[in-house]
């Protein structure tokens, strides 16, 4: 993104597609709580910012959705997690269901406002393996074109087909690495659960 130039920005500006809007039934997020500024970007951060609620809506687009399993995916503390959860709730991010009546236990979900973060998860996966890990750690979570089976590459694009997929239209297999780093994780809560 470029702001300077002889004569202004609009002149180095993307030609960009216009964006969808968001569905009239669906409220903004009130404005009295958010920074002053128009920047969409400070907006956003004082949403999503935060490493935790980054990791949990990771978590809940891999399928994670219980208390128990966000706080071992995680790592965040009960305390720092219901918070986190009652903020992405507010916010229109995440909804609260009953799955058990007896104990009452509660699941998340996304909603369509949290669903629209998937681009930005996929960046940043984008951005963290090709800056915060070497070849040799292997790629976390591979994504394939369901289409075609295609892996694609980390900016989305199918080398196959030759476009970039949207996610909604693929698939992720994690390493086997990464998948017993979460199997580890898992069972290390379950046990400090059990424990007296």
């Amino acid at each position: 993104m470029i702001f300077i130039g002889s004569s202004g920005y609009d002149d180095h500006r993307p030609q960009a597609k216009v964006r969808p809007r968001r569905p009239p039934e669906t409220p903004a997020l009130p404005s009295q709580d958010l920074p002053d500024t128009l920047c969409p970007i400070a907006r956003s951060t004082s949403r999503v910012g935060d490493k935790w609620s980054l990791l949990i809506i990771r978590e809940l687009f891999m399928g994670v959705s219980r208390f128990q399993d966000l706080l071992a995916q995680t790592g965040a503390t009960p305390q720092l997690l219901t918070a986190r959860l009652k903020q992405l709730q507010a916010d229109g991010l995440i909804e609260r269901r009953a799955y058990s009546e007896r104990p009452l236990r509660f699941e998340y979900r996304l909603t369509a406002m949290g669903l629209d973060l998937m681009p930005i998860i996929l960046a940043f996966r984008a951005w963290g393996e090709t800056w915060c890990k070497t070849p040799e750690e292997g790629v976390a979570v591979r994504m394939f074109h369901n289409s075609c089976r295609t892996e694609l590459e980390l900016d989305g694009r199918c080398p196959t087909c030759g476009v970039t997929v949207p996610w909604t239209e693929t698939h992720g297999l994690p390493n086997p690495a990464y998948l017993e780093e979460r199997m580890q994780r898992a069972a290390a809560a379950a046990r400090s659960v059990s424990e007296p």
